[in-house]
């Protein structure tokens, strides 16, 4: 689902607006418990499933 939403955020030309879209849409939508299990993930894993914008957006939100 992180990949779909940042494939809709891939058309914003700024990147750093595309990646702050993402990490806000997943603050605001997302439930606590979705958010912690995406970033441990991608602690975890690194995320090389994710698209690179989400992968961007959660270390964001991993920074807090």
């Amino acid at each position: 689902m992180a990949n779909d939403i940042a494939r809709y955020f891939a058309s914003e030309p700024d990147h750093a607006e595309a990646v702050t879209g993402i990490a806000t849409h997943l603050r605001r939508f997302w439930e606590p418990r979705m958010r912690a299990a995406l970033i441990t993930h991608w602690r975890d894993s690194g995320g090389t499933d994710l698209h690179e914008l989400a992968r961007e957006a959660v270390a964001k939100l991993a920074e807090g």
